[in-house]
């Protein structure tokens, strides 16, 4: 294994000693990873269609080299217009939904069912 560089071991550190960064790298770490799916997706989409990514970027109205950058880049960024107009091309639907959340367990369920006591005025 290759020795760690100082910036490496700096941020290596930090992940060990500090929850708040720990926490703020996994969640930064999961968006770019979505992000990565819904590309490389959209991408896999494109070569099922048998489309160039010249030919995607010219139907969508884009630079060629900004679509071959955006699919051979190992963490793009693209904007939510950029995902629209090729999703558009290749006729696919861009959707949100709900994440799925574990099951709660029968204990919390009731918890968060019952009802709370109605408070009585004094004094009437």
């Amino acid at each position: 294994m290759a020795s760690r560089t100082g910036a490496e071991q700096y941020f290596a550190d930090q992940m060990m000693r500090d929850p708040q960064y720990r926490r703020a790298y996994k969640a930064s770490r999961n968006r770019i990873d979505r992000i990565d799916a819904l590309v490389r997706s959209i991408d896999e989409c494109r070569r099922d269609r048998g489309m160039s990514k010249a030919d995607l970027a010219r139907a969508a109205g884009m630079p060629p080299e900004a679509v071959r950058r955006l699919f051979t880049m190992e963490s793009p960024n693209p904007t939510a217009g950029t995902l629209l107009a090729l999703a558009d091309v290749l006729d696919l639907e861009l959707v949100t939904r709900p994440k799925q959340r574990p099951a709660r367990t029968v204990a919390a369920k009731a918890k968060a069912t019952k009802k709370p006591r109605q408070r009585v005025p004094s004094g009437t």
